[in-house]
């Protein structure tokens, strides 16, 4: 008990940085056989944490929709924090297109050799997109069935094929309902709250083991990647990393200012957010960090926060839905010898804001969006496939700048309509596990 105790004193940041740090030296000394050895820990640890997300999302919205509607209304915020997210797409295709131009990553004389295992995705229209938001049936949207097409061209069941959106959906009517029967549901009120907070404890007893899932998957990545999938496109690579960073840093550090919040703050008490999306590539998974990251560490109102990172992370995702189609269109542009017209930089624009809202619930989320994008702005589409190969190593930078901004918007807006603690937020923490309490409500 000793050894446990002194190792959750430990900041939480520190213990997954170490996870991050031995995990990259196993795979370097191990090889491939580090995938084998150390891949179930951080398959699992993804596994935990997508478990415990479908019913913390569903159990929250209700909350939060039932809980903010005695204090603010829910329609502002909702169209506050929605006009936050296209703002903030519409920063990021813009730093994607600028650090395309300025670096051109597509010149050089690459020559590439298409994946073998790459496998060109349908594109679902919009339309299908937004009717899918609706489900059929509530059970499966719970337990994240969903559906593809298979060999025959038949519709099927398929489990971890669904999407958080019906989730959403559905838990925003049983919201709505709740505060349209008032007093009548008190007692369910009541009992929706209780539930909430039972799975944000089951959340920290999970958290506690990211060190160890961080290990197991940087252990896999670097043993069975290692250092040569990034040499054909390194200058891609770098790109993205570039664009991101410059996104993160200049852009939300400037949002930040402009409300008269310290980024510094920020990036510290985002931090366990900001890991547990860089190690797993999921925003889906890093999405309980996040929000434990909002509401423990930077005073984000908990009813408000609860409401909005689950849909930021349906429907916000500035790395993979906006940066990443920009800066792709761009590179196929220089490798194909296509000069991109200014029209066609408006398309881009266009078409990675707008674009992202409608295909983030989709499987796949940056390749389809990549794709979407160059079809809008008639580029050719061949050449995709070629980073299918070092896609993992992209996400990983992808879904930190998504999970990022899904944790930014709820805070400016927060800030904006008073629902953030000022002192919280001037003194964050950086850990979100079960020995570290809540802080005390204000007055």
């Amino acid at each position: 008990m000793k050894l446990v105790s002194a190792w959750l004193r430990i900041p939480f940041w520190q213990r997954v940085v170490a996870g991050f740090v031995l995990g990259a030296l196993a795979g370097w000394l191990m090889g491939p056989a580090a995938e084998t050895w150390f891949g179930p820990l951080g398959d699992l640890y993804v596994t935990l944490i997508k478990m415990i997300a479908v019913p913390l999302v569903f159990f929250a919205v209700i909350n939060a929709i039932s809980s903010l509607s005695g204090q603010k209304s829910v329609a502002a915020l909702s169209g506050r924090t929605f006009l936050w997210f296209v703002i903030t797409a519409a920063l990021a295709v813009g730093i994607g297109l600028l650090v395309g131009t300025v670096m051109q990553p597509g010149t050089g004389g690459l020559q590439l050799a298409m994946p073998h295992n790459y496998v060109q995705r349908e594109v679902p229209s919009v339309i299908q997109v937004l009717l899918d938001v609706v489900p059929s049936n509530v059970f499966y949207a719970l337990s994240g069935i969903g559906t593809r097409v298979n060999a025959a061209g038949e519709t099927v069941l398929a489990a971890g094929r669904g999407s958080i959106l019906p989730v959403i959906f559905f838990a925003g009517l049983v919201g709505f309902a709740i505060v349209k029967l008032g007093e009548k549901v008190t007692q369910a009120r009541l009992l929706v709250g209780q539930l909430s907070e039972i799975m944000i404890q089951v959340t920290r007893f999970v958290l506690e083991v990211t060190p160890i899932g961080t290990f197991g998957l940087i252990a896999a990545l670097v043993g069975s990647y290692g250092f040569e999938k990034l040499l054909p496109l390194g200058n891609f690579v770098l790109a993205l990393y570039i664009a991101c960073t410059l996104h993160i840093v200049v852009v939300y550090s400037t949002l930040l200012l402009a409300h008269g919040l310290n980024p510094l703050k920020f990036f510290r008490g985002a931090a366990p957010g900001m890991q547990v999306a860089f190690v797993s590539s999921s925003s889906f998974a890093a999405m309980p960090v996040a929000l434990r990251s909002i509401t423990h560490n930077l005073g984000v109102n908990k009813d408000y926060g609860s409401f909005a990172v689950p849909l930021g992370a349906s429907i916000k995702m500035d790395g993979c839905g906006a940066i990443y189609p920009a800066l792709c269109a761009v590179f196929i542009s220089q490798y194909s010898g296509v000069p991109m017209s200014v029209e066609q930089y408006v398309i881009v624009l266009i078409a990675s804001v707008l674009g992202s809202f409608g295909t983030a619930g989709v499987p796949g989320t940056a390749v389809v969006m990549a794709t979407v994008v160059l079809s809008a702005a008639g580029l050719p589409l061949e050449t995709i496939g070629y980073l299918y190969a070092i896609d993992r190593i992209l996400d990983m930078m992808r879904t930190m700048t998504n999970v990022t901004g899904q944790m930014l918007v709820p805070v400016l807006v927060a800030k904006e309509t008073g629902l953030l603690d000022q002192a919280v937020y001037d003194n964050p923490s950086t850990n979100v596990g079960i020995d570290d309490p809540d802080p005390a409500p204000r007055a």
